[in-house]
């Protein structure tokens, strides 16, 4: 069964987005990310003011769905799902003029993670953990993705992030800025509201003009020359036909180390 994304409207002016998919721990789909860039984008039609993105029982977001490596089209339905660019409901919260805050009600992980950091502001749990696991995939990570981190943490902590591979827990996290707050498991639902609230409650035209100006100038670092960003998406494409993807894809399912080829 696809994921489904429940939409609610928990208080004046704030429209909740909520990720369910609890039989794959929330995984994201292609319905499931159509449905989020669908809602953010009709967001300001239904007279919401900010938003907010969370995730049902217990969990954020174990990443993108992409499924067991020994299933027929299994290279092209991996980069169909996470290739180069962002996936659209990236985009679309990226995009949008409204504020968005993500309650990360549990672990947060991979395509997640990215999908949380199109956020503006993060509020996480105190007991969960975030992390990026493509180096114990074998997935070369898009350079938009990367630079998403880059302009979060910066490249040190980015660095931790994708060559290691482990998971941070959310102290370190907030230490890193990868999140705003940390606060206890049971009040991460009120604290994440409130924000919103206030959020909807401030000059929608100081918001939006804001949000224009911080996009404008994160996005003034410059361009990549196009011979160099047809390298890295051509870098990227190449790891969905390697042996190695495959098998990090089938040893992360059957949860044992992997054997990389190198190839």
């Amino acid at each position: 069964m696809p994921g489904q994304l429940l939409i609610d409207e928990p208080a004046d002016g704030v429209l909740r987005l909520t990720i369910s998919n609890p039989g794959k721990r929330n995984a994201l789909d292609h319905p499931l990310l159509d449905a989020i860039a669908r809602a953010v984008e009709g967001a300001p039609t239904r007279g919401a003011r900010a938003l907010l993105l969370t995730g049902e029982e217990g969990m954020f977001s174990s990443g993108y769905d992409i499924g067991p490596s020994d299933e027929a089209g299994f290279e092209e339905r991996a980069e169909a799902l996470v290739a180069h660019p962002s996936t659209n409901a990236i985009d679309a919260l990226e995009a949008c003029e409204l504020p968005v805050v993500a309650a990360l009600t549990g672990h947060t992980i991979g395509g997640g993670l990215e999908l949380a950091l199109a956020c503006d502001l993060r509020v996480a749990a105190d007991g969960i953990r975030l992390g990026m696991p493509p180096a114990k995939l074998g997935l070369v990570y898009s350079h938009t993705g990367l630079r998403r981190f880059l302009d979060a943490i910066g490249a040190p902590r980015t660095r931790e992030l994708f060559l290691l591979g482990r998971h941070v827990t959310a102290p370190v996290a907030l230490g890193w800025g990868l999140v705003n707050a940390v606060v206890p498991e049971r009040e991460l639902e009120d604290a994440a509201l409130d924000w919103a609230v206030e959020l909807a409650g401030n000059a929608p035209l100081s918001v939006r003009g804001n949000k224009r100006v911080l996009r404008a100038l994160l996005a003034a670092e410059g361009e990549l020359e196009p011979a160099l960003e047809a390298e890295l998406v051509a870098l990227r494409r190449a790891c969905f036909a390697s042996e190695d993807f495959r098998e990090g894809v089938r040893a992360f399912g059957e949860k044992r180390p992997p054997a990389w080829r190198g190839r």
